[in-house]
C-alpha cells in the first residue's frame, strides 16, 4: 500500500510517498481503507523527530485520525461491519492507504458527511469536548478560545455555544477572525490577539469578572495572561504549546482566587479511555453533526502526492479550520 513516510526527521521535505507493508486486524479490530486523513500539529513535531508515538506504534508513518471503508475485521470479528463508512482516532499511521483500529473505538460517519468532512471531525472535536468536560463545563458558562481558527479552536467555538455557553471569546489572527465572520461560526467576542491584549477585553466585557473556562492551545506565552483572565473558581485546560513549555507563576493567584489547571492529551489515553470518548462522542455529538448543528471546518484538502504542500502549509499557519489529505 501507499504511505506518505519519514524518511528522517527534519522539515516538510523529509516526507515521501513509498509502499509499505499493509497493516493487518488483530482479534477486536477492523481493517479500514483510508479515504481521508487530517493534519494535526503533533504530526509536525513528530516529523521534526520532536513527538514520538506509543509504543509499539510505527514512528515513520504520522496521522492521528481516518475516515474510511471498513474493508475487513479481525478473527471473530463481526462481518456485518465490512463497507460501513466510518472514521476515528490513530496512535498514528493515518497517511497511509489502510490502517487497523479496535472496533470499540470507530464511530459512523454521521449523514452529510463525505470522507474529507469525516477526518475533520475526529481530533478536532474529540479533544475539544473532552477539553469542555474536563472542565466542568455546564449551559451559562463563560469561554475562552485560543487559537479558534484552528481545527480545535473551530470545533470548540461550536460546541462551546451548542451547549448553552452564555458568551464565547476567542483569539486569532485578524484573517482568521474574518474567515470565522464567513463561515457563520458562533463567536460572540472576537479578539485579535496582535492588536489587543485579550486580558484586557475580557476583563471589560465581563465587567470585571472574567470567563469561567479557558481552552488554551498555545501555552506558556499566554500564561499570565490567562490566570488574568479567569473568574475565581475558573479553569484552563491546557491543550497545546506552540507559545512555550515554560512559565513563571505566583501560585499564591490560584490559591486566593482558587483557580484549576488541567493538562490533557488525546494520544497517550489508554484504550479504555479513548473507547470511553469514542462512546461519549457517539452518544453526545454524531446527533448533532447529523442535525447540522455541529459541522467540521475544512480548510483546504490536498492530495496524499503533495503532502509536503500541506505541512508547509500548516507550518506557514495559513490554515482556518482543518488541513485534510485525500488519500484515495
Amino acid at each position: 500500500m501507499k504511505a506518505a513516510r519519514i524518511l528522517r526527521p527534519g522539515g516538510p521535505d523529509v516526507l515521501e510517498i513509498t509502499d509499505v507493508d499493509p497493516p493487518e486486524p488483530k482479534p477486536g479490530e477492523v481493517l479500514v481503507d483510508v479515504r481521508c486523513t487530517a493534519l494535526n500539529r503533533a504530526d509536525l513535531l513528530q516529523r521534526r523527530g520532536q513527538y514520538p508515538p506509543p509504543e509499539g506504534v510505527r514512528a515513520d508513518i504520522p496521522g492521528l485520525e481516518y475516515a474510511g471503508v471498513v474493508a475487513g475485521v479481525g478473527a471473530g470479528g463481526d462481518e456485518s461491519a465490512v463497507g460501513s463508512w466510518v472514521m476515528g482516532l490513530l496512535p498514528g499511521g493515518g497517511y497511509a492507504e489502510r490502517v487497523v483500529t479496535p472496533h470499540d473505538q470507530m464511530l459512523t460517519i454521521p449523514e452529510g458527511l463525505e470522507f474529507a468532512g469525516g477526518a475533520a471531525v475526529p481530533e478536532a472535536f474529540f479533544t475539544a469536548w473532552d477539553a469542555l468536560l474536563q472542565a466542568g463545563f455546564a449551559p451559562g458558562m463563560s469561554v475562552l478560545v485560543h487559537a479558534a481558527g484552528s481545527g480545535v479552536g473551530t470545533a470548540a467555538l461550536q460546541l462551546a455555544h451548542a451547549f448553552g455557553a452564555a458568551r464565547v471569546f476567542g483569539t486569532a489572527s485578524e484573517a482568521k477572525l474574518e474567515a470565522i465572520a464567513s463561515l457563520d461560526l458562533p463567536l460572540d467576542v472576537p479578539i485579535d490577539y496582535r492588536t489587543h491584549a485579550f486580558r484586557d477585553v475580557v476583563r471589560r466585557e465581563t465587567g470585571g469578572k472574567g470567563v469561567d473556562v479557558i481552552l488554551d492551545l498555545v501555552g506558556a506565552s499566554y500564561w499570565t495572561d490567562n490566570l488574568a483572565s479567569l473568574a475565581v473558581g475558573g479553569r484552563i485546560v491546557l491543550i497545546g504549546l506552540v507559545g512555550g513549555i515554560t512559565a513563571q507563576t505566583n501560585l499564591g493567584v490560584l490559591l486566593r482566587r482558587r483557580l484549576r489547571v488541567i493538562g490533557t492529551a488525546m494520544r497517550s489515553r489508554t484504550a479504555d479511555e479513548k473507547k470511553a470518548i469514542a462512546n461519549r462522542v457517539r452518544t453526545d455529538l454524531l446527533p448533532l453533526f447529523a442535525a447540522g448543528s455541529l459541522r467540521p471546518v475544512i480548510d483546504r484538502v490536498f492530495p496524499l502526492e503533495q503532502v509536503v504542500a500541506a505541512h508547509q502549509y500548516m507550518e506557514e499557519n495559513r490554515n482556518a479550520g482543518k488541513i485534510v489529505l485525500r488519500v484515495s
